[in-house]
């Protein structure tokens, strides 16, 4: 399983190697023993799977302190645009973006370890997303910075009046006025 690591320190991509025929297809979308190998390592103990409609923004979220987690990010169906924020203190990339489209056809991943606000929209009429989490969800632990800071000049690939987000995602602090507790 190719592990290819991003312009951003620690996040990873994965391109699982997928096994195909006339019958469809199978691929494993993790085995502990593979990532371990590719330098990776870690206990997963949630699954979180959304699914949302064509222009649909969640995000750009993250877990404060010891209930920080680590995701693998893929999408069961249709396309999103996977987008995190690095806002780990010290880091060389601290308010750097990355955004990578996972699809139902590529197949990719990707993995977002702690320290990394979280969020995706949607680019096909409908998407399902699944992702795997390193520590339980802790409602009092959420935290986030505001999905259209212009500070970060992210592009969603969704015209701005296409943008379906919760009002919650809508009033969250820009990074400039984000506390965060992760040290590169």
């Amino acid at each position: 399983m190719p592990f290819i690591k991003t312009s951003i320190p620690d996040l990873i991509i994965i391109e699982p190697i997928v096994h195909g025929d006339h019958r469809g297809y199978f691929f494993e979308s993790y085995n502990e023993n593979v990532f371990k190998d590719g330098g990776v390592s870690m206990h997963f103990v949630q699954d979180n799977q959304a699914s949302s409609t064509y222009g649909v923004v969640r995000g750009l979220h993250f877990q404060h302190g010891t209930y920080a987690q680590t995701k693998l990010i893929r999408a069961l169906s249709g396309i999103i645009l996977d987008v995190v924020v690095d806002i780990r203190k010290g880091s060389p990339t601290f308010g750097q973006s990355f955004s990578i489209e996972l699809s139902a056809e590529n197949k990719k991943q990707l993995l977002v370890p702690k320290g990394f606000a979280h969020g995706y929209s949607v680019l096909s009429e409908t998407a399902e997303v699944l992702y795997k989490c390193d520590t339980f969800y802790n409602k009092s632990a959420e935290g986030g910075i505001c999905f259209n800071d212009p500070d970060l000049q992210i592009d969603w690939k969704i015209p701005s009046d296409k943008i379906v987000a919760a009002e919650r995602d809508a009033n969250l602090p820009r990074l400039s006025e984000g506390k965060f507790d992760f040290i590169f």
